[in-house]
């Protein structure tokens, strides 16, 4: 079920009711029922394989509680199999397929069908990470082990970050399952709050610019020039508002119940540097690989050459783990290497940013990333690397359309909607650096604040592009 469609408008207010109207010993039940609901309306088949992984993480914390020694990690060992197998299996499997098939053609011409063939589940990644940071905790000793198998089964399957994350780990939400609740009408204004953003950003912003990105990144070949960089700075917007308004909306049908689930995006856009871009975007996913991948590999406490191998190996995961191709595989290694580089020429930034003023230095910086981050985002939008590297080579050449041609393709109505709402989405940015913004809401007059939840209210209804887009995520 998507957040953006009529199904959740009619599923969140009946389940909320719900919630609160259920006995506190049986809400679990109801939050496991309806995410079950909220995962079929995908394609009902996906709970199977989601209840495979579930059973055998539920009995392997178990066995890493009771058993001591070898056999804790032959449990903890059969968990991370279970879940990498399904993931492989579903995820990678065509991958492995064509490549093996690339490198045999060129050695005797042969070609191997697929055995099986697979649709990959929603938000697969997402939720096996979710279930392996279970029983690592488990193992580490930093959680308890889940007795309730219903209880375990919603902190892997809780609808709000179900297919898209945050990425949570046990010690945040497991607890929360067990509290008790009651109606707050503060927490559930802010709840709201938080949805009402995250929808503006979603179907307000995200859906209108990937009209004009789709329609450019969708036939390369019809375009060079202005059209082709418009697209990919619309597709950097795009992504930070569809995902982040997807976190937004997660976040906020979470909290008006009452349980708060971690924040995991914070401005990435104003980051100085790629190492700042990644403590603000996707940080469920960042923290995760710091916590399982590169700190078990030595972290900081390694050689200088091992440190930047296993920085450029956590990444090149990362960017494995976005997807089934090189492209994303580039795109992860090309920030492994921005990384790399920005480590080894700290002393030397340092000394040439300190010739700058303050503010002059720091806005600078932050063009830079920028302009990084924009590069590596064509490898994550083309479909395959042919498209990037003709991305690459004619973003600068002579633009194939009239100013006047791009404006008529992206059309006037909706090029003034996403003006307008990037200037408001930057105007809340810059509040948001200075102060909580919920809060500056909350203690305007109540005419002002009824103001600006009619006005969101109206962009979104009026405006907002309601053509059953997935979420960008919602892929991996």
């Amino acid at each position: 079920m998507l957040f953006n469609s009529f199904e959740f408008i009619l599923f969140f207010p009946i389940v909320t009711f719900l919630f609160f109207v259920f006995p506190y010993k049986y809400r679990w039940m109801l939050l496991l029922a309806s995410s079950c609901v909220f995962y079929a309306f995908f394609k009902w088949e996906y709970i199977f394989i989601l209840l495979f992984t579930i059973i055998i993480d539920y009995y392997a914390g178990i066995w890493i509680h009771k058993t001591q020694g070898v056999k804790r990690k032959w449990a903890l060992a059969t968990s991370l199999v279970a879940n990498i197998g399904v993931l492989a299996l579903f995820k990678y499997y065509y991958f492995i397929i064509d490549n093996f098939n690339a490198v045999s053609y060129k050695i005797n011409q042969t070609h191997y069908d697929p055995l099986w063939h697979f649709i990959l589940p929603i938000g697969l990644s997402f939720h096996t990470f979710q279930a392996m940071s279970y029983t690592i905790e488990v193992y580490r000793g930093n959680q308890k082990v889940e007795r309730n198998f219903g209880i375990y089964a919603l902190y892997v399957m809780f609808y709000p970050q179900l297919v898209a994350g945050p990425i949570e780990r046990p010690q945040n939400v497991l607890h929360q399952f067990y509290e008790k609740f009651d109606f707050d009408y503060e927490r559930v204004k802010s709840g709201l709050r938080l949805m009402l953003w995250g929808m503006f950003k979603k179907v307000v912003i995200a859906d209108n610019l990937s009209v004009f990105v789709d329609q450019v990144y969708g036939d390369l070949g019809k375009f060079q020039g202005m059209p082709i960089l418009i697209a990919t700075l619309f597709y950097s917007i795009q992504i930070f508002c569809d995902f982040s308004g997807y976190s937004d909306i997660a976040l906020g049908s979470a909290r008006v119940m009452g349980f708060n689930l971690m924040k995991n995006f914070d401005r990435p856009y104003s980051a100085k540097s790629i190492s700042e871009f990644w403590k603000r975007w996707h940080i469920s996913l960042s923290t995760w690989f710091r916590d399982y991948l590169y700190i078990p590999l030595g972290g900081n406490r390694v050689s200088t050459f091992r440190k930047y191998f296993n920085l450029f190996l956590v990444f090149m995961v990362s960017g494995l783990w976005h997807g089934a191709s090189w492209n994303f595989v580039i795109w992860g290694t090309l920030h492994g290497f921005y990384q790399i580089i920005g480590q080894l020429t700290k002393n030397i930034q340092t000394k040439f940013f300190g010739l700058f003023g303050e503010k002059l230095s720091a806005a600078f910086q932050n063009i830079v990333t920028i302009v990084l981050v924009v590069f590596a985002w064509i490898f994550f939008r083309a479909t395959k690397f042919s498209d990037a590297k003709y991305v690459i080579k004619n973003i600068f050449a002579s633009s194939s359309h009239s100013f006047k041609e791009i404006i008529a393709l992206i059309g006037t109505q909706n090029l003034i909607v996403v003006l307008l709402g990037i200037l408001i989405l930057e105007f809340v940015h810059r509040m948001q650096s200075k102060r909580d913004m919920g809060l500056w809401v909350e203690n305007r007059p109540k005419w002002q604040r009824w103001s600006i939840y009619y006005f969101f209210l109206f962009f979104i209804i009026t405006y907002g592009y309601f053509g059953e887009v997935q979420f960008i995520y919602f892929q991996f």
